[in-house]
């Protein structure tokens, strides 16, 4: 249990990292990296960064390679299609419909791990969800997706539910071995993404022009890196609602960052919402206390 509490607190404050993620992929497409290609250069600088360690021989691989490898695919895949999605929709867009994930993930939870649905967890659904849609706008539009970065948000939060529920499963995997299979599933799904939609994702920029930006790409992978250990370590712990609930701290700063430094609206909706987020997050964590 105190485990469990730990975990939780670590995801909250790794999810407010990943709020600010937008920010460092903003910067690599202004200086010349559209579409995936800012995600790219994130992932290829954490690899540089974490395959000296590999090498070593001081990390060895404890889990089937297979498993890590299915579990790489759908948590790093996530958030590649999710960092592609933040460069082609809104900031709040992006972030509402990747935060339907608490719904995916306790489905998920409860018919394949057998998680009792508790009054708990359907309280803090019923606050997180009733959160996203203050912030959308209640009556002046739908949850749905209305183009290509819509719905990569939309599927990158089904991929988390499913990675988070077989990262859970899998358990016996290192928080190193974590990491690699994350950053292997970034690099491979982003890859495929510019190889299958080209004209979206590589956007007219050759290899050659986006050389130049890996050192950026290594630099920001030295914030990138601490943001997966705080987001897959508890995640092995966790079962995969409680991470979608916990996780949308992401959410809270993500809106709050996009209002201040990319103009993006914050009104009344934004911080209703925002409150109700905080207080499902906070019975989500209360709810299972550890006992003293």
């Amino acid at each position: 249990m105190r485990s469990e509490f730990s975990a939780s607190i670590g995801l909250v404050i790794g999810g407010a990292l990943w709020g600010l993620i937008w920010l460092p992929l903003r910067y690599l497409e202004g200086i010349g990296l559209p579409g995936a290609w800012s995600g790219l250069a994130l992932y290829v600088g954490a690899a540089v960064v974490i395959l000296p360690f590999w090498l070593s021989g001081r990390f060895g691989v404890t889990a089937s390679l297979r498993s890590l490898a299915i579990c790489g695919l759908f948590l790093g895949g996530a958030f590649s299609l999710y960092a592609s999605s933040l460069l082609l929709t809104d900031v709040v867009r992006a972030l509402l419909l990747f935060y339907l994930t608490p719904i995916w993930g306790t489905a998920l939870g409860v018919f394949v791990l057998g998680e009792a649905l508790t009054r708990t967890r359907v309280i803090a659904l019923l606050m997180a969800m009733g959160g996203l849609l203050v912030v959308l706008g209640i009556g002046e539009t739908a949850p749905l997706p209305r183009n290509a970065g819509d719905w990569l948000a939309l599927l990158s939060g089904m991929c988390w539910a499913i990675g988070s529920l077989k990262i859970y499963q899998l358990g016996s995997a290192n928080t190193f071995e974590q990491i690699v299979a994350f950053v292997f599933g970034s690099l491979v799904v982003t890859l495929a993404v510019m190889v299958i939609a080209p004209d979206v994702f590589v956007a007219g920029t050759s290899l050659i022009t986006a050389l130049p930006a890996l050192p950026w790409g290594i630099l920001m992978s030295l914030y990138v890196l601490p943001m997966l250990v705080l987001t897959v370590w508890p995640a092995s712990l966790l079962t995969p609602g409680r991470v979608g609930i916990l996780l949308m701290s992401d959410l809270l700063v993500g809106v709050i960052s996009a209002a201040l430094f990319a103009g993006e609206p914050f009104g009344w909706r934004e911080a209703v919402g925002s409150l109700l987020i905080i207080g499902a997050a906070v019975v989500e964590v209360l709810g299972k206390r550890p006992t003293v």
